[in-house]
């Protein structure tokens, strides 16, 4: 069907109009300046991530992220630690995930590692605003379990004001109590030692003076579902901590692994914070090989954040497997 000469001109008309109002209404409202002239904010938003297991609540704590010279400090052949950082996209120094676990029982809120507090430096110490950000307060922790007593895995037992959780009893090997609690190895300790020694008495001391710090024996049940386990190497006292609920089993490992690209590839590989090398090897494979086996789920401090995941056992190395994202909390 033909259009008429009237229609077509009246079309052209309406939408020569239309193409006006368009044109007024983007005047209108586009703003002179481009959008992105706005600021970057360039920071994250406070880092925690929860899960359940079993009946417990596991939430993973961010307490920052520190700069590792990887090549400095991990004793592995020459061009290793280069190549493999290469393949996993990653440069050296790696920023590195710095994470405290709180495993609420339903019965008593227990944190494990606190980050690193003052002691660390400004990327670090905020593990406090993760928490709060979570939902808690730091006077609802019941129990303090450390992994060890290095100054990023202590130093957030003490606050702007004193101690950070002021109901809390501190639990940790009594090997590392004995070891970085004596005033006679730090006098013996090299100068770049020192620092470490200060920091757990700085953090530890006041609880013990308030009488609650409580060392244990290797292997002790702490609490119904949370046993530690022995995991020497690392540090004299160097302690994993198995959780359980309802059949369902975690590890939280510490500093069994530093930095994963290369750790996870070549578990032989140590770190310059190890005290006795050897051990931390043998540990790390031992624990490795059990987790990966059971398929157990792991709670890492220095993994990228959230530090939850599993392993898988590839020849004489690991592949790392996070666990996936959820917001359906059962």
């Amino acid at each position: 069907m033909s259009s008429s000469p009237f229609s077509l001109r009246a079309t052209a008309g309406v939408l020569a109009s239309t193409a006006l109002a368009l044109a007024a209404l983007g005047a209108a409202v586009m703003p002179s300046a481009a959008v992105a002239a706005a600021p970057m904010v360039k920071t994250q938003a406070p880092g925690f991530y929860r899960m359940m297991l079993g009946a417990f609540e596991v939430t993973a704590l961010s307490d920052g992220t520190v700069d590792v010279p990887a090549a400095t400090l991990l004793h592995a052949p020459a061009g290793s630690v280069a190549a493999k950082l290469a393949a996993a996209h990653l440069t050296d120094p790696v920023e590195t995930s710095v994470i405290g676990f709180l495993v609420n029982t339903g019965d008593r809120l227990v944190l494990i590692d606190t980050g690193a507090g003052a002691l660390f430096g400004p990327t670090l110490g905020k593990l406090d605003a993760s928490l709060r950000a979570a939902g808690y307060q730091p006077e609802q922790v019941d129990e303090v379990l450390l992994t060890h007593p290095h100054p990023d895995h202590v130093g957030g037992l003490m606050g702007p004001g004193g101690v950070a959780f002021a109901n809390a009893t501190v639990r940790l090997d009594d090997a590392d109590a004995q070891y970085w609690l004596s005033t006679a190895r730090m006098d013996a300790a090299p100068a770049q030692g020192k620092g470490f020694f200060q920091g757990a008495m700085a953090s530890l001391n006041p609880y013990a003076e308030a009488g609650r710090l409580k060392p244990f024996a290797a292997g002790a049940e702490l609490l119904p579902g949370i046993r530690a386990i022995a995991a020497r190497g690392h540090s004299a006292g160097h302690t994993v901590y198995a959780v359980e609920s309802q059949g369902q089993r975690m590890l939280l490992i510490g500093d069994l692994v530093h930095v994963g690209a290369v750790q996870l590839e070549d578990p032989r590989v140590t770190i310059a914070y190890d005290s006795d090398e050897p051990a931390a090897a043998a540990t790390r494979r031992t624990v490795f090989a059990q987790a990966a086996k059971e398929n157990l789920l792991i709670g890492a401090a220095h993994l990228p954040f959230p530090g939850l995941g599993r392993l898988r056992q590839a020849g004489s190395a690991y592949r790392w497997l996070p666990v996936d994202y959820t917001t359906q909390l059962k």
